[in-house]
């Protein structure tokens, strides 16, 4: 079929067996069912994989797991060694080593098993998501409890890494069709919650380890599997919460804008993954995330330090730069410091789901535009106020910037459904999201690099990151060239119907249209009020600790 291959674990053979509870056949909405009840399943999941943003609670207690460790026996002691070492405490690099491996196989799977699961359904993904995600923390957990560090990586990195992309990408091709008419709004508030994951995991994870830790230890295996059971159930509750529409769906009284009016960047066409990923605007649209996302790993990464060498005194009130702190002073700097890592938390998820309504507006071409025009602003005003002492505009800058940097995510799946259309986006935002893992193995390294050479050549440390701010905003530079150049796809590369048709088939919801008027048109009722409760309570929770912790600032 014209460069698209033929699923074979899909046949498209009518004479399949009674579809599984989990199949997508089952999971087809029905008259009763209201639609605002996807985005708190979506929710549900991204809460969930959102604590690999709050893993950095873990490294310190796993660098002290061993309390009677010889520190003249293990000071040379190698990678390879530290795998399966039980009487050498590991090295903070070599735990933090996990966060690079789940976000690498967040990439990885996402980009293997998208396609699969645009046939397989949000139930079936989402559960598989929440037995990898959930399980890897708990073998994740035997791992610490058992001194093996290599099953610390099986676990947290490889499987729950795989947890990690299949329930990020699991509802964005259920809320895109849901929402046609809000399709920022829609994975906004999905995305938003993968962003405030570590708001309310990380608080979690830390009175966790308190508790298991009472009586002696770290508590780091026995929260570690605690969360994992966690995890596990609201998970699933979200993967039984999913519902697809109809073929033909649409909400009551909407329809797409057609002639004058028309955004001219959404097409009403279909473009297969065969095709979109081999097209100019796929790979302008991976340039655009990849760019973003590395500008903002650079605040993300360098954000506490820079504000304790850059302000130094001056953020607990001592204009002196010359004086001395004492160790009151200076705890009391890094609590402000701290405080910053909480606004950017907060910034970073609200964020998401702002930029993302907005596109709806603006368009997701423009919405862009701002994001790196802006961005450029923003970067390069950042050291003008370090050099002005103007720590309160240094802060507001850093908050718009993760505010866009997150809001980069969120905005991209509707980019994508508006440029390709949305019978496949879930399975191109896959592959997509490699640009993530390039900018999050990449980007660090280029920026510990930069800063390396620079602190060699003797520029003082507050200066180093003046330079560095700079080339972030060149990168922006390039991004705003990727989405300037990205134009609709040409109207050859659309499925023609029998494209259109067979992949439906291979969905086995080709014969559901029939119903397409009358699903999904109950009432939002008590079920949606309690729904919306289950996921907005810990939300909230995480929100108010955020805030706290950002009030040390002020």
């Amino acid at each position: 079929m014209d460069g698209i291959a033929e699923d074979r674990s899909f046949s498209g053979d009518t004479s399949h067996p009674k579809p599984g509870f989990f199949d997508r056949e089952n999971t087809v909405a029905g008259p009763g069912f209201n639609r605002w009840l996807v985005p708190t399943a979506a929710l549900a999941i991204h809460l969930c994989i959102g604590m690999a943003y709050g893993f950095s609670v873990f490294w310190l207690p796993m660098a002290n797991l061993v309390s009677g460790a010889d520190p003249v026996a293990c000071a040379d002691i190698s990678f390879f060694q530290a795998l399966t070492t039980t009487s050498c405490n590991w090295a903070v690099s070599h735990v933090t080593y996990t966060f690079g491996i789940f976000i690498g196989m967040l990439g990885i799977s996402a980009a293997l098993w998208g396609a699969w699961l645009e046939h397989a359904g949000p139930r079936k993904a989402g559960a598989i998501a929440a037995l990898c995600w959930g399980g890897g923390l708990i073998l994740g957990g035997i791992g610490v409890m058992t001194h093996q560090l290599w099953l610390l990586y099986l676990g947290c990195g490889v499987l729950g890494g795989i947890g990690q992309g299949l329930g990020y990408i699991t509802p964005v091709s259920t809320l895109i069709k849901w929402f046609p008419d809000r399709r920022g709004m829609a994975t906004g508030f999905a995305i938003m919650g993968y962003g405030g994951g570590a708001m309310v995991g990380a608080p979690l994870a830390v009175w966790l380890m308190g508790h298991y830790s009472v009586d002696g230890g770290t508590g780091v295996a026995s929260t570690l599997m605690t969360m994992g059971v966690i995890y596990f159930f609201v998970m699933m509750a979200g993967a039984l919460g999913f519902r697809v529409p109809p073929n033909g769906w649409k909400p009551l009284g909407w329809e797409p804008a057609t002639g004058p009016q028309a955004n001219t960047m959404i097409t009403h066409g279909h473009v297969h993954l065969n095709r979109a990923w081999k097209t100019k605007q796929f790979w302008l649209i991976w340039s655009v995330l990849f760019l973003n996302v590395t500008a903002g790993i650079a605040v993300i990464s360098m954000a506490s330090p820079m504000l304790q060498d850059v302000f130094g005194g001056a953020l607990v009130g001592i204009k002196d730069s010359a004086a001395e702190l004492t160790a009151a002073q200076k705890t009391a700097v890094v609590a402000a410091a701290a405080g910053l890592v909480g606004l950017i938390s907060l910034f970073n998820s609200v964020g998401r789901l702002f930029w993302a309504s907005l596109s709806d507006k603006l368009g997701r071409k423009n919405t862009y535009l701002t994001f790196f025009v802006l961005g450029i602003v923003m970067y390069c005003l950042l050291p003008t106020w370090g050099h002005l002492g103007m720590a309160g505009m240094f802060v507001i800058s850093i908050c718009v910037i993760m505010s866009m940097y997150g809001g980069g995510f969120s905005t991209v799946p509707a980019y994508l459904a508006d440029i390709f259309g949305t019978q496949m986006v879930g399975a191109i935002h896959g592959r997509l999201l490699t640009a993530w893992t390039a900018a999050g193995l990449v980007g660090p390294v280029v920026i510990a690099l930069i800063r390396e050479v620079q602190l060699e050549a003797g520029i003082e440390p507050a200066l180093v990151y003046d330079r560095t701010l700079y080339i972030m905003a060149g990168l922006l530079v390039l991004g705003l060239i990727c989405n300037s150049l990205i134009k609709p796809v040409d109207a050859s590369l659309h499925m023609t119907d029998e494209e259109l048709a067979r992949e439906r088939m291979l969905q086995r919801d080709n014969g559901a249209s029939a119903d397409a008027q009358t699903a999904a048109r109950g009432a939002f009722g008590i079920v949606g009020v309690l729904a919306w409760l289950a996921v907005g309570i810990p939300f909230l929770i995480g929100l108010y600790i955020a805030i706290a912790k950002a009030a040390a600032l002020f």
